[in-house]
């Protein structure tokens, strides 16, 4: 049995603007990403881990500049000095589309870092290249459609036809990998890549091109002892109740609001030969605030009557009072209101009254009054969506032809609507 350490999806730079600390100098934002990974850095020391594996992306892009290369080498050294066997998975974030072209995380192959192993094509990692650990690993970094497209680029696929074939290709090298399997010891795969099933989070508002999604078959399997994976942001487990655990650590801490319910882990994993036992471990995240507000709901606008900037301070106060706390909290406020109440609403008044987070958005959405021209005998709560929306871009004077296409995309929407989004 050994005792692993899994974790994916640092980003440590992707939130490098704001404010700035000013002993380090470093953005605020980029510290609670380090603040995160020391944690898992210090929990892989003070409790003897034997293993840890990084799932990938540990930068925004693949050229991160020099200081946030240095700090996330820090944390790399440290685990190094101790001794303890590091897996570094190539990700989406990490690799360049260019052949050829070196990885973000290439320098720890370059010098030949002790204990480190970086994995930028698929691998089997032998027991005797984990410092005789008795654990195998398969690794599988993130598969380029462009790197597939190069090896075949006399075929002339389609998108759909190119997805078929780096599926049945990534199949084919697993089960070439599993070949080097010692039958006696647990076996790890990891691999950065969307498993279908999985529950996005915010990666999407970062996804660097689409996303090939392979079958949850390829990575289940009962030859397995535990999966870890990187790429989906949201923490889940999508073989929960089964052997192997599958399961994506998630990110270290919140990138945006898309994230801002979401828990923040790392995984702790006791793995041996057909069993495995996982421990989430919590990280202390910056907290992320979202506070929609709808000025529509003052009394005022039930007689028609603008309400004065007054009224608006009071239900605003009304809302966020005990509600919320925004001390050092990412803040965002989604304000809805009538477009013409623009006048009445005092930005200072804002700034003031977030003055203590961190960094605050205000979000305006004004609602633009159109009346919609409806015959005698007609019900706006009678008319079904469509007719709804067709009536809506006539008053917007939108041309018949761009009416049609709009009504084909919203069939689409209306009638495809699935939640949780899930990739399928």
């Amino acid at each position: 049995m050994i005792k692993l350490l899994h974790f994916s999806d640092a980003h440590i730079d992707i939130a490098s603007q704001g404010k700035r600390d000013p002993q380090t100098g470093l953005p605020i934002r980029v510290l609670d990403f380090l603040k995160a990974l020391d944690t898992i850095v210090d929990t892989a020391i003070n409790e003897k881990i034997d293993l840890v594996i990084f799932s990938g992306d540990a930068y925004k892009d693949r050229t991160p500049v020099p200081t946030f290369q240095r700090e996330w080498g820090k944390r790399i050294m440290r685990l190094s000095q101790a001794g303890i066997p590091t897996i570094l998975l190539v990700g989406n974030h990490d690799i360049s589309p260019a052949a050829g072209r070196a990885t973000a995380l290439q320098e720890f192959s370059t010098l030949s870092v002790p204990y480190v192993h970086l994995v930028s094509k698929p691998e089997f990692i032998s027991s005797q290249q984990l410092n005789n650990l008795p654990i195998q690993v398969i690794a599988i970094p993130w598969i380029t459609r462009s790197g597939f497209l190069s090896a075949h680029q006399d075929d002339y696929l389609k998108i759909d036809e190119i997805d078929i074939n780096i599926e049945s290709i990534t199949s084919q090298i697993i089960d070439h990998l599993m070949e080097n399997l010692d039958p006696t010891l647990p076996t790890i795969l990891t691999a950065h890549a969307s498993i279908q099933g999985a529950v996005y989070g915010a990666e999407r508002s970062i996804m660097l091109g689409h996303d090939i999604v392979l079958p949850i078959s390829l990575v289940n399997r009962k030859e397995f002892d535990y999966v870890a994976l990187g790429h989906i942001h949201k923490a889940q487990d999508l073989n929960e109740n089964d052997h192997p655990h599958v399961i994506y650590s998630g990110s270290i801490e919140r990138v945006d609001f898309g994230e801002a319910k979401d828990n923040k882990y790392f995984v702790i994993a006791e793995v041996d030969k057909g069993k495995s036992q996982i421990s989430w471990r919590l990280l202390d995240g910056r907290p992320f605030i979202d506070i929609p507000v709808d000025l529509r709901e003052i009394n005022a606008s039930e007689n028609q009557t603008l309400p004065t900037p007054i009224e608006i301070k009071n239900h605003l106060e009304k809302t966020l009072i005990d509600s919320y706390e925004v001390e050092n909290a990412m803040v965002r406020m989604t304000l809805v209101y009538p477009k013409d109440w623009d006048n009445l609403i005092d930005d200072h008044w804002f700034q003031e009254r977030f003055e203590t987070a961190l960094d605050f958005h205000l979000l305006r959405k004004p609602i633009f009054s159109t009346r919609l021209r409806l015959g005698d005998d007609e019900s706006i709560s009678n008319l079904p969506h469509e007719k709804l929306l067709e009536l809506y871009w006539e008053s917007q004077k939108v041309s018949p032809e761009e009416i049609d296409i709009l009504e084909l995309i919203a069939k689409e929407i209306i009638y495809n609507q699935n939640e949780p989004e899930i990739i399928n």
